[in-house]
Order: structure tokens, then sequence, then C-alpha cells
């Protein structure tokens, strides 16, 4: 059991302006893992920079050699499963088989209209991440041909030869709180991705989101004993600004997640 520290670097600057040196020093700082998330605009920075999270991730793959790197997290709002399993082996290749797909449902916020439709309903948001999922690993893990027809989405006779160079294919870490997804987590993914519960103020105290996690490993738990396997790693993602005001209190709060970590079946990060 172990708590690996990782990143979120955001695609705000120029490349040679200071992206590429963000990307360079999460490597020398030893992170297990630097992510970037993946928008069209999104809240407070719809309107300032924002790049692209695939290119962005190509170039970082360019700079670093052992840093794992990905998406936290790509949603169905503005992607296709044909396209992104397309991008992702890409992706893979050019990085040496670093990349994980951080994958979620989406939101409501301006990622969900940008493409002209109606923000999707709960339920119908919920349908197309399943269905979403379940096309991209039947792509991802049939490199000489894959076809379904899906509601949503589908695929005829898709070819993407040469596949993943992570074998069966890259790993989802599949960002999940209510039940459906978490089945869907515990099906589909290699890790799952938390920001605790949304229902508590950001400055609950720590008992209160240490309980309101171990719940939710729990259901999880409850999730992957139904589908006969194990989610390896469990991923949290947490607004540091607060608890980086110092070291020691960074320290302070990674601690109360310990026991959780601890108890948990994979690996807390």
């Amino acid at each position: 059991m172990s708590i690996r520290l990782s990143t979120v670097i955001l695609p705000h600057q120029r490349w040679h302006e200071g992206a590429r040196d963000e990307w360079v020093r999460a490597e020398q700082l030893g992170f297990h893992a630097a992510y970037t998330y993946d928008h069209l605009s999104w809240r407070s920075f719809r309107d300032r920079p924002g790049l692209g999270a695939v290119p962005t991730l190509a170039a970082a793959a360019a700079v670093t050699a052992r840093v794992r790197l990905g998406t936290l997290v790509t949603s169905p709002n503005f992607r296709h499963p044909v396209l992104l399993a397309k991008d992702l082996v890409t992706l893979d290749d050019v990085s040496g088989g670093r990349i994980t797909l951080g994958i979620g449902s989406g939101g409501t916020g301006f990622d969900a209209t940008a493409l002209g439709h109606r923000p999707w309903p709960a339920r119908e948001r919920a349908d197309r991440f399943e269905e979403f999922v379940e096309l991209l690993d039947l792509l991802l893990t049939t490199p000489a041909g894959a076809s379904r027809e899906g509601r949503h989405y589908s695929a005829h006779e898709v070819r993407n030869l040469p596949g993943c160079v992570q074998q069966p294919r890259i790993p989802f870490a599949v960002a999940a709180i209510g039940p459906r997804a978490m089945r869907l987590a515990a099906r589909r993914g290699q890790a799952w991705v938390t920001f605790g519960d949304p229902t508590l103020p950001d400055d609950a105290p720590p008992d209160q989101q240490r309980e309101a996690l171990r719940r939710q490993h729990e259901r999880l738990d409850e999730a992957c004993a139904a589908e006969g396997r194990d989610v390896d790693e469990r991923i949290l993602l947490v607004d540091t600004i607060q608890e980086l005001r110092s070291v020691d209190a960074f320290v302070d709060f990674a601690g109360t997640f310990e026991t959780i970590a601890v108890e948990a079946p994979g690996q807390l990060r």
C-alpha cells in the first residue's frame, strides 16, 4: 500500500512561454504522473488562454522520459470514441507507453454546449458515458478492426493499428461518484478518480472528508466484488491551493487520508 503524488498542469500557457518548463519540472520533482484538464472552455477560464489537451500531452511526452501523462478528465461532451481512440494510440506510442486516460461523464458547463447541442440531462449523460467507455475499450483492444452499433456512438470497421504500446490497452482512470459510474469503473477501470463528496462544503473538517471518502471506497469495493475484479489505483483529485500554503500544512492535509490509503485494496494517489 502506498500514497503517490501526482500533479495537474493546466494548458493555459504557450509552450515556449512557460508550459514546456512546467512539464519538465514535474518530472524533475519526482511526481508519479502529470495530468492536464481536457476542456474547450471551463468555468472561470472561459475568457483566459486555454490550449488543447491532446497536442499538449504529445509535446509533454517529447520533453519527458519517466513521468506518466494523461487527462484528468476527458469526457463525451465534445469527444467521439473513434477519434479519441486514434489520438490515444498515437499518444501512447509517442510517450513510450506512459499515457493514462482519465475519463468522466462531463458536466453541464461550457463544454456541454460548445458544439451547439443542448446540455444532456443527467440520465442521458450517464447513458452516453457508459456507451462511450465501452466502445473506447473495444476500439483500443481490437486494433485490427472493431465495429459496434450504439444508441449514441457507433463504429464501423475501425482500425487502430499498431495498437497500444501498453497491453491490452492504455489504463482507464474512471471518475465515478454515483452507483452506476462506480459499476463502470469496477468493470473497465484500472484506476478510479474521485474529488470527494461534492455535497460537502469546501471547508468541511478533515474527519467529514475522510468519512465521505471511506464511504465511497466501500461502494467501489462492493462494485468490484460484483464485477469480480479490483481497481488497482484510486486517485483523489484535490484543490491544494489552501493546503499548499506551507509544506507542513500539505503534509497534515495528506495525512488525513492515510488511514483510507492503508485500508484501500489499491493505491491512493
